[in-house]
C-alpha cells in the first residue's frame, strides 16, 4: 500500500499543478509564461509542481477580483422557452408578415398571368392599366 501511495501523491500532485496553471490567466504567472510552466510540470514530475505551488502563481486575489472563472460568471446562457421569448415571438411575427406579402405577391403574377392567356386564346388586345 506504502508503494502505491509512492506513485499516488506525486501524480495527484502534477494533476493538481497541472490544472491550476491552466486555469491560471496569462498575468498571473509569475516568472515565466504559462506555456513554460506546463512543461516544467510535466518534465520535472515531482519538483516542477511543487515548484509551480511555491513560486509560480500569485496567490493573492488581484484588486480587480478577477478569478478564472469571471468569463463564465458575465457569460452565462439562461435557456428560455420559444414561446417566452419576446425575440423569438417577434422573429416569428416578422417572419409571418413576409410570407404573407410574397404570397399576395405570387397570386398577383399568378392572376396577371392567367389574364394575359386568357387574351391571348381569345385575341383581345391588352388593356391600357
Amino acid at each position: 500500500m506504502l508503494r502505491l501511495l509512492m506513485y499516488l501523491v506525486p501524480l495527484a500532485l502534477t494533476i493538481f499543478a497541472l490544472i491550476d496553471c491552466l486555469n491560471t490567466p496569462e498575468d498571473e504567472a509569475r516568472h515565466l509564461p504559462k506555456i513554460a510552466w506546463v512543461f516544467i510540470i510535466l518534465l520535472f514530475w515531482i519538483v516542477g509542481p511543487i515548484v509551480w505551488l511555491a513560486a509560480g502563481k500569485v496567490r493573492q486575489p488581484p484588486a480587480s477580483g478577477r478569478t478564472p472563472s469571471e468569463w463564465h460568471r458575465n457569460h452565462r446562457f439562461e435557456q428560455v422557452a420559444p414561446d417566452d421569448n419576446p425575440e423569438f415571438l417577434k422573429s416569428l411575427a416578422e417572419d409571418n408578415k413576409r410570407d404573407e406579402q410574397l404570397l399576395k405577391n405570387w397570386e398577383a403574377d399568378l392572376r396577371r398571368r392567367e389574364e394575359e392567356l386568357r387574351r391571348k386564346e381569345t385575341g383581345e388586345e391588352p388593356k391600357d392599366s
